[in-house]
C-alpha cells in the first residue's frame, strides 16, 4: 500500500465512472459544481454549514481570525480513531491527509493529488479545495486572509515540532502569529463526537515473544545510558512505541491495534499513561503495577500527562530525550530549558523495533504464507467470476477480506481495501463505496491492494490482473513495473544502505520509455502492528537498512483515466556472501501470490530477472503448496501450481510448464544419442 505523500495528480474521468457505475444511484454526477445557481451537490456531500457557525463563534470568543484543523491525533498517527477524526467532521472529507482551515468568512481544505476527486465528492459549496499539501501554501493564504496583528489558533497537540516550526517561519516577517489554545475548539462543537472503545488492552501471548517487556526496557535503558548526551528519561509519543516495549495491544485505532498511550522511562523508574480502567489485575500484575522498582510499571491517568511531565522536568538535573517524528507540541513545549531536551528523528525504541528479532521474523514469514492462501483464493474466484458479469469493485474487496478472516490468527484487514478496476486503478489510494463501485470486466485491468492483521504479523500486497487482452501497451507497463520491483529484491548492497539510495532502481525500466509513479517505493511492515512502520523504506527521512528488517517494495504506473498497475511484495533484508566483501544484504521477499503471466512480456526480461522470477515461483510451490493442503484447498493448489509454472526466455508472454520442460529434454537428449 502507498504511503500518504509524493502521489501523482491522477483524477477519474466522470465520463467513465458514469458508464460503469453501479451504486444506488447509477447516473448520479458524481461530484459537486458550485459554480451553478443553486449549486449541484452529490448524494455523498455532507452539510458543514452548522458546524462551522458554531466554531466561528468560538473563534470571535478567543479572538483569533484562523483556526487549523490538522488531519492527525495527539500522537501524530497515519491512521486515526474517528473520536480524533476532526477534519472529516468540520469538512466531510474522510481522507487520511489533509488540512483544513476556517476563517470567519472562509473554510478551504488542502491535500494531496491521491484525494483531490474524493474532496470534490463529499465536500460541500461551504468549503473551498486547494490541490497543494505544503504549509508554506497554507500560510500563504492565512496571510492573505488574516489582517495585519491577527492571530491564527491552533491545538498544540495536533502539531509536530516541525509543523509548528515551519508555521512560524513562514509568518514571522507577515505580523500574523500563532496561537496555542489546548482546549480543541472542535471537540467543543462536536456534539456526537464517538467516545474511546471500551476494554480494549491485551497482551501478546508467549509464543510470539522472543524478547519479554523487560527484557526491552532492559535494551533501551542501555541505549540512554551509551548516549553521550546522558538522557535521564526517554519520553515515547508514538503509539506503536508503548504498545511494542510492553508487548500489549489495543482497538483504538481502526486497522491498527494500538491504544492511546504515553510512556515516560527513566533509569529508576517507569511511568504509563493510559486509561487506567481498561487495566484489568492480570495485567496489573503483568506489568508489575504494585511495587515501585526500576521494573515496576506505574500505571498513570492518560490526561495527566503534561502534568507530570511538568514536574519531571522542573526536577534540577533532568534531560528529556524525545523523537522529533512523533512528539506533538504540546509536550515538547513544556520541557524547558533547552538544556533539558534532546532530541532525536526517532526514539530509540522506533529505531530497536525496526530489526525484527529471529522469532519475530520467523511469525511474520508464517503470517504471509497463511495471507497468500486468502489472496489466491480470491483471484482464482475472480478468474471464474468476473466473466459472469455479476461481480464488483466492493464484493471484491469483501470477498478478500472474508477469506482472511478464516485464517489462523487472523484479526482483520490491516486497512482499507484498495480494490479498483480501470480509471478508478489510476488513483493510487482509491476504495470503493456503494456509490462508485464499478462493475468488474474482462476488459479491464483490476488492481487489489489489500493486507491482514494476525497476531503474529501484519501483511500488505497488491496484485494486478486482467481477465480478457491486455494492449501492448498495458503489457510493457506491467512488465517494466515488474522489472523494477525484481530488480530491487535481487539487489546486492552493503550494509547500512540507505533506501533513498537504490529507489530508483524500482523506476528506471519505466524511464526508460518515459514513465514514471508518483508515490513512494517502499515502506516498512510490522509484527500486529501498522502497516506503514516508520522508520524503514525508500524515502529520505527512512533510517539505514539492517539485516531484519521488512519493508513493501510497490513500484507502479498509473495512466491518467485508464488504467492501474502496482506490484507490491513485502521483503525481509538478510545477510548476503559475496566473492569479496563481508556485511552485505539483499531482499527475501516474504509475499507469496504469483504475478498475472497474461501480463508479463519476458522478451523485455534480462535472464537474471527471469532466473529470479522462476526461483521465486518455485519458493510459492515449496512455500504455499504445503498450506494449501492442510487447509484442503485442492483448487486453490491446482491453480497456484498452474500460475507458477516456469517462464521460459522468449519474446512471448507464454509459460512453460514442467511436464513441457521435461519432454523438452528427453528431446535433446535423443538428439545427442544420450537415451
Amino acid at each position: 500500500m502507498p504511503s500518504r505523500g509524493w502521489l501523482l495528480a491522477l483524477s477519474l474521468s466522470l465520463a467513465a465512472l458514469a458508464g460503469n457505475t453501479v451504486g444506488a444511484v447509477a447516473y448520479e454526477r458524481t461530484e459537486r459544481n458550485c459554480s451553478l445557481s443553486p449549486p449541484y451537490l452529490p448524494s455523498t456531500a455532507v452539510n458543514t454549514t452548522l458546524q462551522l457557525q458554531e466554531l466561528r463563534e468560538g473563534m470571535r470568543s478567543l479572538n483569533i481570525f484562523a483556526y487549523i484543523i490538522p488531519g492527525t491525533d495527539a500522537h501524530l498517527s497515519e491512521y486515526i480513531a474517528p473520536r480524533d477524526a476532526r477534519m472529516a467532521f468540520m469538512t466531510g472529507f474522510t481522507g487520511s491527509a489533509g488540512t483544513a482551515v476556517v476563517t470567519q468568512t472562509k473554510a478551504t481544505l488542502w491535500t494531496d493529488s491521491r484525494y483531490w476527486v474524493q474532496a470534490e465528492r463529499q465536500m460541500d459549496c461551504n468549503w473551498e479545495l486547494e490541490k497543494d499539501v505544503s504549509i508554506s501554501s497554507v500560510a500563504e493564504w492565512l496571510i492573505s486572509e488574516v489582517p495585519p496583528g491577527g492571530q491564527i489558533g491552533f491545538d498544540p497537540f495536533l502539531f509536530s515540532l516541525k509543523t509548528q516550526e515551519d508555521y512560524q517561519l513562514n509568518l514571522e516577517s507577515s505580523n500574523r502569529s500563532l496561537k496555542s489554545i489546548p482546549g480543541n475548539l472542535v471537540d467543543q462543537v462536536w456534539k456526537n463526537r464517538p467516545p474511546i472503545p471500551p476494554d480494549s488492552l491485551t497482551r501478546l501471548p508467549d509464543r510470539v515473544i522472543q524478547r519479554s517487556w523487560q527484557v526491552k526496557v532492559d535494551q533501551i535503558r542501555n541505549q540512554m545510558r551509551d548516549n553521550p548526551y546522558q538522557p535521564t528519561a526517554l519520553l515515547l509519543s508514538a503509539l506503536d512505541e508503548t504498545a511494542w516495549l510492553f508487548n500489549l495491544r489495543g482497538n483504538d485505532i481502526p486497522y491498527n491495534p494500538f491504544f492511546y498511550s504515553y510512556t515516560l522511562l527513566t533509569m529508576d523508574q517507569i511511568w504509563l499513561f493510559l486509561h487506567t480502567d481498561r487495566v484489568t489485575e492480570e495485567l496489573r500484575v503483568y506489568l508489575n503495577a504494585s511495587c515501585n522498582g526500576s521494573f515496576c510499571v506505574q500505571l498513570k491517568s492518560y490526561d495527566s500527562v503534561l502534568a507530570d511531565l511538568k514536574k519531571y522536568v522542573a526536577q534540577p538535573g533532568v534531560k528529556v530525550w524525545i523523537g522529533t517524528e512523533y512528539t506533538n507540541y504540546a509536550l515538547y513545549e513544556i520541557i524547558t530549558p533547552e538544556d533539558k531536551l534532546m532530541t532525536s528523528s526517532y526514539s530509540p525504541v522506533l529505531t530497536t523495533k525496526a530489526v525484527k528479532d529471529e522469532t519475530e521474523q520467523r511469525i511474520l514469514r508464517d503470517a504471509h504464507v497463511r495471507d497468500a492462501v486468502a489472496v489466491i483464493q480470491l483471484l482464482m474466484w475472480l478468474e471464474k467470476a468476473v466473466p459472469e458479469g455479476k461481480e464488483t469493485e466492493l464484493t471484491a474487496a469483501d470477498y478478500v477480506n472474508k477469506c482472511r478472516s478464516k485464517q489462523h490468527d487472523s484479526r482483520g484487514p490491516s486497512f482499507e481495501t484498495i480494490s479498483a478496476s480501470g480509471p478508478n486503478a489510476a488513483l493510487a489510494h482509491y476504495s470503493p463505496t456503494e456509490e462508485t463501485s464499478r462493475r468488474l470486466t474482462v476488459d479491464e485491468m483490476y488492481l487489489v491492494d489489500s493486507g491482514g492483521q494476525y497476531l503474529d504479523g501484519t501483511t500488505d500486497i497488491t496484485r494486478t490482473v486482467h481477465w480478457g487482452t491486455p494492449t501492448a501497451m498495458q503489457k510493457e507497463a506491467f512488465t517494466r513495473v515488474l522489472m523494477g520491483n525484481i530488480e530491487i529484491s535481487r539487489t546486492i548492497f552493503p550494509s547500512g544502505t540507505r533506501g533513498v539510495n537504490m529507489e530508483m532502481l524500482g523506476r528506471r525500466a519505466l524511464w526508460e520509455v518515459g514513465l514514471n509513479y508518483g508515490h513512494g517505493t517502499g515502506h516498512g511492515v510490522g509484527n500486529y502492528f501498522g502497516v506503514h512502520e516508520w522508520p524503514v523504506g525508500f524515502q529520505g527521512n527512512n533510517i539505514p537498512f539492517r539485516a531484519g528488517m521488512f519493508t513493501s517494495i510497490e513500484p507502479g504506473y498509473y495512466k491518467e483515466n485508464d488504467f492501474g498497475i502496482r506490484i507490491e511484495d513485502v521483503a525481509v533484508t538478510v545477510p548476503v556472501q559475496t566473492k569479496y566483501g563481508h556485511n552485505f544484504l539483499t531482499f527475501d521477499t516474504v509475499s507469496l501470490v504469483p504475478y498475472d503471466k497474461k501480463l508479463i512480456d519476458t522478451s523485455l526480461l534480462s535472464s537474471e530477472q527471469l532466473q529470479w522470477l522462476n526461483k521465486y515461483y518455485e519458493t510459492i510451490r515449496r512455500l504455499v503448496g504445503p498450506e494449501l493442503d492442510k487447509q484442503d484447498l485442492h483448487a486453490e493448489k491446482d491453480w497456484m501450481l498452474k500460475n507458477t509454472e516456469p517462464f521460459m526466455a522468449s519474446g512471448s508472454s507464454a509459460s512453460i510448464c514442467s511436464s513441457s520442460l521435461t519432454l523438452i529434454a528427453l528431446a535433446v537428449a535423443l538428439l545427442h544419442n544420450i537415451v
